[in-house]
């Protein structure tokens, strides 16, 4: 009886406890009481999270294909090569400029990061060697299968995100990005 009456004491101790707890979420700190819990309703806590790494994909994403795109540009001998490459360098930068609107004011501050991730960087020191017919299949196998991995990230953020500026450059990004990944289809090494 001591400890059932123990638990129900322990239970009702924590339940009054949370009223103004402080609650760490996705490395932010929010205190929640009664009166913001009702303010909340209206205005909800955003945790950038989610956002920061569809940012960070998207402008690694750009930072892969202009890179990728120069090396073209230096290395294959095929015309309808380069002049795709500087359509990516072309969209892409502008693309980065896009996200770049996309996140300015958000608060909290979202700062995409350009870091290739290790598969990219890899490609990228692959197509380095590479000269001729050898360059242009393996540029024509990055494009498709980086705008690929790129349109399912815009699709799936556009479906789900949870910064609205976000979900809205993403979503106006897939026809890009279809196009894209069908002209890189299309190519011939």
């Amino acid at each position: 009886m001591k400890t059932s009456y123990l638990v129900l004491v322990s239970a009702g101790a924590l339940a009054l406890a949370s009223c103004g707890k402080k609650t760490t979420v996705d490395n932010t700190t929010m205190t929640t009481t009664n009166t913001e819990m009702t303010t909340a309703s209206t205005s909800p806590v955003v945790t950038p999270a989610a956002g920061q790494t569809f940012a960070n994909t998207a402008a690694a994403s750009d930072a892969f294909e202009i890179a990728t795109s120069k090396m073209a540009l230096n290395s294959s001998s095929s015309t309808a090569i380069k002049k795709y490459a500087q359509k990516m360098i072309d969209a892409h930068t502008e693309s980065t400029a896009k996200l770049t609107m996309a996140v300015s004011g958000l608060t909290p501050p979202i700062a995409p990061d350009a870091t290739l991730t290790a598969a990219q960087q890899q490609t990228v020191d692959g197509l380095k060697g590479k000269t001729g017919a050898e360059f242009n299949r393996a540029y024509i196998d990055a494009q498709t299968t980086g705008h690929q991995q790129t349109l399912d990230a815009l699709k799936a953020y556009a479906a789900s995100g949870d910064v609205p500026a976000l979900k809205t450059f993403a979503t106006n990004l897939v026809p890009t990005v279809t196009a894209h990944l069908n002209m890189a289809k299309g190519l011939k090494a």
